[in-house]
């Protein structure tokens, strides 16, 4: 009986630890030997491991798992594509905009300074600069090749045509008024004195028998007066007036600014319209100072109707994304590439508690069958 006991026992620890150290060994061989093993030209059976072995399949059953079950169109449309997913960005673009745009922290400069345009100011007066002396000699030009006739249009030549009467009369009422009052009077008498001063002993004469020119001044008005009041005059005048206008309207503009200094001209130009423009100063003011409803106008307008449009794209194109992506050749790449020790060493972190399991259970088993086996050999 002692010897029957002892004999139990020896099995049951005999399969026992053959039980454990096969589970063991089969747990093992999952990864080990990471590389297939050669004694000369012959493969040592069950080099490698199973996973490094099939690791190429393994790769290639991952990807597709990834594909059809996991990154799948629907599982994006869910998670990405979501009404709340929507809302959310929407928030949070409509507080950057706020937070960043239209702060009165920052000015159209420092934008232009971020974006790496600091020299914007100089460079826009630069080209006000050129585009004012490109239009100043175009317009030199024009003035020098063009006669007034062709600058002028139609309806400001008649408007002038129909002036030169009026201006004709203004002209004649003005002399009237001039030559009747104290200082045109003097005006004549010096005209008189003049004229008989230039006539030598024969003005010297007039000038005896008149005595003071002064008599002959009250005559030379009233005849002065009647000339410019005679309907001759007015005719005469204004015939004269439009032919030297008709003269004139033939010539270039050009030839009554031949005195004129152009340079000194241009380069006041070009200051006023710089001052005018006063980019810098402009350039100093947030957006906002430029468009204050911008802010509420873009959040409530442009910026939902842009997150909603481009939502409804970007789930039109998903399918599309998703197959560019090629999701299943890179996990098959990831996995593959992957080293079969990261492996192993992730695998067993994550269940050695449970392969510890399986390994006591392969002794237990394999203590049991000892204890069967030397029960049968017992009664046989």
């Amino acid at each position: 009986m002692d010897n029957f006991l002892v004999t139990l026992l020896f099995m049951a620890i005999i399969g026992a630890a053959i039980g454990g150290v096969t589970n063991h060994l089969a747990i093992k061989m999952l990864f080990r030997p990471y590389k297939a093993i050669y004694i000369k030209n012959w493969r040592v059976p069950f080099t490698p491991g199973l996973i490094p072995k099939r690791r190429d399949e393994l790769a290639r059953q991952l990807g597709l798992t990834v594909v059809n079950y996991l990154l799948t169109p629907e599982t994006f449309r869910r998670k990405f594509f979501s009404k709340d997913m929507q809302d959310k960005i929407e928030h949070l673009v409509q507080t950057k905009v706020e937070e960043t745009i239209f702060t009165n922290d920052k000015t159209i400069q420092d934008w232009l300074n971020l974006a790496g345009f600091s020299h914007i100011p100089a460079t826009i007066e630069q080209k006000v600069e050129v585009i004012v002396e490109g239009q100043f000699a175009s317009v030199k030009n024009t003035l020098s090749t063009k006669s007034i006739r062709t600058l002028l249009s139609a309806d400001i030549q008649q408007t002038i045509d129909e002036k030169i009467p009026v201006a004709v009369d203004h002209i004649l009422k003005k002399g009237e008024d001039y030559f009747l009052s104290p200082e045109g009077e003097m005006t004549i008498k010096a005209m008189i004195d003049d004229f008989l001063s230039t006539k030598g002993s024969f003005g010297g004469m007039i000038s005896m028998f008149l005595g003071d020119s002064s008599s002959l001044v009250g005559k030379v008005q009233r005849e002065l007066v009647k000339f410019l009041q005679a309907p001759g005059t007015s005719t005469l005048l204004t015939k004269i007036f439009t032919q030297e206008w008709e003269k004139l309207k033939d010539r270039p503009a050009m030839d009554f600014l031949q005195d004129i200094q152009f340079e000194p001209l241009l380069a006041k130009l070009q200051t006023y319209v710089k001052e005018q423009l006063a980019i810098a100063e402009r350039l100093n003011h947030p957006i906002s100072y430029y468009w204050p409803e911008g802010n509420d106008w873009i959040k409530h307008q442009i910026i939902p109707q842009a997150i909603e449009k481009g939502f409804i794209k970007a789930e039109e194109k998903l399918e599309d994304v998703l197959k560019r992506l090629n999701l299943q050749e890179v996990v098959r790449e990831q996995v593959d590439s992957f080293p079969v020790e990261k492996l192993e060493e992730l695998v067993l972190g994550i269940s050695k508690r449970e392969f510890k399991m399986i390994t006591v259970l392969g002794a237990v088993l394999g203590g049991l069958i000892g204890v069967v086996q030397g029960l049968i050999v017992y009664f046989i």
